[in-house]
């Protein structure tokens, strides 16, 4: 697929100024009240059962939100959530751990897989319908689309996860083309993810795509455990000692921001690397600190006016590979 990546950067730059706004607009936006009367929330497994509910929805001028998720939820997804319930007249949640976003297979067995338990929270939350389809009914034959919007896909996480992206696109709009909602909803730990979701989202509207035409994409701020630690389904991976280190790598980040006031860019970025790899049981696999709005790297503060740290360490002797991120500016 073709991109234009100034036209993208337009799209990716109006997200980082509402991000702030949209935060504080959920905090005072009156709740939307669930009706207790309300059917009880649904699970669905199939395609066409989900594209006739939204379609009656649809019918009847509803709003419909979506967050999309590979289920072991926890409070960071059940912000999105929220906020969608918030927003919207119906939120369909996908729970759906997809094969196609994972270059490692050994990543894709341990996993984790929690269905029940996420039903439980999406129902206690407002959910209206939960999307737990098999990998068949979502990849009843292999999906060759091919997915490219450099250089937001081919930095960080691109170049260190070869396919993951593409991976991701791939399941994104399969799931916008069986709800087409009017909002989606993605968490700001995956960063560069929403930035590449909002491109390939340019992509199909360049294309005319109805579903694309209508639809927001909703980025939500990153929500931390009391010691910092950015929640994540990888967190339930960790031993008790690798949990205990783990809040280190926001210790790190978050020590730079007030170091960067003083120093240049790359001896920020060396500072927290080396602040982290001193722990004994993490280590940076990256630490980039980019224009947050093309995601290309910069060499000095004056070279954007929005930058962001992104950041990934492996914690433990398996290991478990943690993702986090910090604005600077």
């Amino acid at each position: 697929m073709s991109f234009e990546t100034s036209t993208s950067c337009f799209f990716i730059t109006i997200y980082t100024h509402v991000r702030l706004f949209s935060y504080l607009c959920i905090r005072i936006q009156k709740t939307r009240v669930i009706d207790p009367k309300q059917k009880t929330m649904e699970i669905i497994n199939s395609v066409k059962e989900l594209k006739a509910k939204v379609s009656a929805l649809r019918k009847d001028n509803k709003r419909i939100g979506l967050v999309p998720t590979m289920g072991a939820l926890h409070q960071g997804h059940a912000s999105l959530v929220k906020r969608s319930v918030a927003e919207n007249d119906a939120t369909v949640v996908s729970v759906f751990v997809n094969p196609t976003q994972f270059n490692d297979k050994k990543d894709l067995e341990v996993y984790p897989r929690t269905l029940d338990a996420d039903c439980k929270l999406l129902e206690s939350i407002g959910a209206t319908y939960v999307f737990a389809p098999s990998v068949e009914e979502v990849y009843p034959e292999p999906d060759t689309r091919s997915f490219s919007y450099p250089p937001t896909d081919t930095v960080m996480e691109g170049a260190f996860r070869p396919g993951h992206f593409n991976g991701v696109c791939q399941i994104v709009s399969k799931l916008f083309m069986f709800v087409e909602p009017d909002r989606a909803y993605f968490g700001e730990k995956d960063f560069q993810q929403i930035a590449v979701i909002c491109a390939m989202v340019n992509d199909y509207k360049q294309q005319k795509a109805e579903w694309a035409e209508r639809l927001t994409i909703c980025p939500c701020p990153i929500v931390r455990e009391n010691d910092g630690l950015a929640l994540s389904s990888r967190n339930t991976l960790l031993t008790p000692s690798e949990r205990s280190i783990a809040p280190r790598i926001y210790k790190a980040i978050k020590a730079s921001v007030d170091f960067s006031k003083s120093h240049t860019v790359k001896e920020t970025k060396q500072m927290t690397i080396d602040a982290i790899n001193a722990v004994d049981g993490l280590e940076v696999q990256y630490y980039d600190i980019v224009n947050a709005n093309t995601l290309e790297t910069v060499d000095s503060w004056d070279k954007a006016d929005h930058i962001q740290g992104c950041i990934t360490v492996f914690c433990g002797a398996t290991p478990i590979r943690l993702i986090d991120n910090i604005n600077y500016k």
